[in-house]
């Protein structure tokens, strides 16, 4: 994708995003960092905080409907509903290139190759968080390099597929986890494509 075809799928997903709601608004916090190796010009064209933050709160206002319907959070099913949904929320991002993103996918998942994202749940006790102003959910780490060639590969705009693992990653700081079998695997990606829905975000999966 060209700097100018990238610039404009930035500008309406940002679009979308302030249709939805006012992110500046928000109370949850996004803390973003980035490996030496990533440019500031790549943090600027692909993750900028304030579409990160779109994206995060788009995820949460949809489990929070979900958890006042009944919805189990598996990492935080020992805290009640009430708290949940009146804890402000923290997410920690971090952007690295495909080196680094090899070592940690290795020492995480003993997987010898750098994959598009990784997921750190802060897996904190509740007696722990009820003490805390915030509730961390943990941090997510964004291999830059994979996540421009899978896009690339799938003929997606980049910035809507950032958005894509961005949802994918929180649902997976939250316990969801696609690989326990298939009925983990379709809810997981059921929430994904309603949340991106809201977005204006095409079926990633189509």
């Amino acid at each position: 994708m060209n700097q100018d075809s990238n610039h404009d799928a930035n500008n309406n997903v940002d679009d979308n995003f302030n249709n939805s709601f006012n992110s500046s608004e928000s109370l949850d916090t996004l803390d973003i960092s980035a490996s030496d190796n990533i440019d500031d010009e790549v943090l600027d064209n692909f993750y900028h905080r304030e579409q990160l933050l779109s994206v995060m709160m788009a995820t949460l206002d949809y489990i929070n409907e979900q958890v006042k319907n009944g919805l189990i959070l598996p990492y935080f099913d020992d805290i009640d509903t009430e708290q949940w949904q009146e804890k402000i929320k923290a997410l920690d991002i971090y952007i690295t290139d495909e080196d680094e993103g090899r070592e940690l996918n290795l020492e995480a998942r003993q997987k010898n190759y750098a994959t598009n994202i990784l997921s750190y749940p802060s897996d904190l006790p509740v007696a722990i968080i009820g003490l805390m102003p915030t509730l961390p959910l943990g941090e997510l780490i964004i291999c830059h390099a994979v996540m421009i060639r899978e896009a690339a590969e799938q003929n997606k705009e980049a910035v809507q597929h950032i958005s894509h693992l961005l949802i994918h990653g929180i649902l997976h700081l939250l316990g969801f986890d696609h690989e326990l079998g298939q009925a983990e695997q379709d809810e997981m990606e059921r929430f994904e494509i309603e949340i991106l829905a809201g977005l204006n975000i095409p079926n990633p999966y189509d």
